[in-house]
């Protein structure tokens, strides 16, 4: 066992070299998605089966806001991913897939357009990624990854390194208890943060209200590039 450990000098020579393979990532992701436009990201589990009401909302949830004009940017794999990606195509909006290599649940699903698939090896690329080129987030109910998303998201609009975009969680039911938190002990019990910070999301059920939430903060703010 400790043959295979590898000693300071090992390690320091394999983050130097893996560097270039970091660049390389953002230099790819950068290149593609330039070309693409305004876009929306979806969050959401990969375990979510099709016929679960999660997956049929973002299927219409993309398609609604790939008919009002945004490309749509998923994680690339199953569940909630594929139904966004599937969405995308139904309205005829560009689908994006933003893959992660795992050694569990994710695999590309087929409703990414061709041009439009990238895949990363490091999740912080992909997070960049996903944030430099989303005009909103929308994000249907997940686990970890998809919380890791949605507070990454949420923080840099609080620190001012991204511009103010729309924030709509979908599911009054899955995400009331974890608003009610933040709310009652993030905010009002330990100050952890501001009463204007709250404003940064919002929560709703249906397909419209997600959708006219992002055209009505477009109606008031320019699309552009972050960062």
């Amino acid at each position: 066992m400790n043959a295979l450990r590898k000693d300071w000098n090992e390690i320091k020579t394999n983050d130097s070299w893996a560097i270039f393979k970091i660049m390389s990532e953002f230099v790819e992701g950068y290149e593609r998605m330039a070309r693409i436009g305004p876009c929306i990201s979806i969050f959401g589990s990969a375990r979510t089966k099709e016929e679960n009401k999660y997956y049929q909302l973002s299927i219409e949830i993309a398609e609604k806001l790939a008919k009002s004009g945004y490309g749509i940017i998923t994680g690339g794999g199953p569940g909630i991913m594929e139904a966004g990606n599937r969405g995308a195509q139904k309205g005829g909006g560009k689908s994006v897939g933003l893959n992660i290599d795992l050694p569990f649940e994710q695999f590309h699903n087929k409703y990414i357009d061709r041009e439009s698939n990238l895949n990363f090896d490091y999740f912080f690329v992909r997070k960049v990624i996903f944030v430099k080129y989303s005009q909103g987030f929308v994000v249907m109910p997940g686990g970890f990854g998809t919380m890791d998303e949605l507070f990454e998201a949420i923080t840099l609009i609080q620190t001012k390194k991204i511009t103010k975009r729309p924030v709509v969680l979908v599911g009054k039911e899955y995400w009331s208890g974890l608003v009610d938190w933040v709310q009652k002990v993030m905010l009002e019990k330990e100050h952890n943060i501001s009463p204007d910070d709250m404003r940064f999301l919002t929560v709703v059920d249906t397909a419209d209200e997600a959708v006219k939430y992002v055209d009505d903060f477009y109606k008031t703010h320019d699309l552009s590039p972050n960062f």
